[in-house]
């Protein structure tokens, strides 16, 4: 039988100031594993991510999550990835590996977590919804509102929920917010992450099991 070939997509949050952004490059690997502790560390040009400078440009990215890339489907990953140095101690924009020595220092403790995240749609330098002259009504009627004379985006908005639930992420919910074509999801509330499992699931991290889509895959979650 020959090897198994797949893409994993590596996400890591870069350097830039005041907001950083996220990247990603894919990986071919073929015959390796899925699991998170079979994920090969990988590297790339931090002078072109606000992460180093030109004359010593290489960056170390460590994968410390891993779930099924929802959009590609198959035997695809989705891996995300804190940034080292070449010297493997943290870089000073990784801000995760403060947080692991914390959970690390209190992990007889039962945190708990969520986050919302609120964004616009835009069209062109438009929000979606906008009139082309002018504004739109008051607010009131948008926010968890329904029917297209008042909410916009929808679609797009159903697909990323359907995603995340396909990739087994701890999303709790959605809603319209209180502007055309602004929307906002809620995620958790969560346990910390947990030691990773030979499925590569960081166990207690997610709240649902992979959904399963017109190509199956197998992924479980540790309980």
């Amino acid at each position: 039988m020959s090897p198994v070939t797949f893409k994993a997509e590596y996400i890591w949050i870069d350097g830039t100031e005041p907001t950083a952004k996220l990247r990603s490059k894919t990986k071919i690997i073929t015959g390796g594993g899925r699991a998170l502790d079979e994920l090969p560390i990988w590297g790339f040009d931090g002078s072109s991510t606000n992460q180093a400078e030109g004359h010593a440009s290489d960056r170390v990215l460590k994968p410390v999550f891993v779930c099924p890339d929802p959009i590609r489907g198959g035997d695809d990953v989705l891996v995300l990835c804190e940034v080292l140095n070449t010297d493997m101690t943290p870089h000073s924009s990784n801000t995760r590996a403060a947080l692991a020595e914390v959970a690390a220092k209190h992990a007889s403790q039962e945190p708990v977590f969520g986050i919302e995240q609120e964004y616009t749609f835009f069209e062109g330098t438009r929000p979606l919804g906008f009139p082309v002259n002018g504004f739109p009504a008051p607010q009131g009627g948008y926010y968890c509102g329904v029917g297209v004379d008042e909410i916009h985006g929808r679609p797009i908005v159903e697909a990323h929920l359907e995603n995340c639930l396909t990739a087994g992420l701890g999303i709790s919910g959605i809603n319209a917010e209180v502007m055309p074509g602004q929307w906002e999801f809620q995620v958790g509330p969560l346990a910390p992450w947990r030691s990773r499992t030979s499925s590569g699931w960081p166990a207690g991290c997610c709240t649902a099991r992979p959904r399963t889509s017109t190509s199956p895959r197998p992924w479980t979650r540790s309980r």
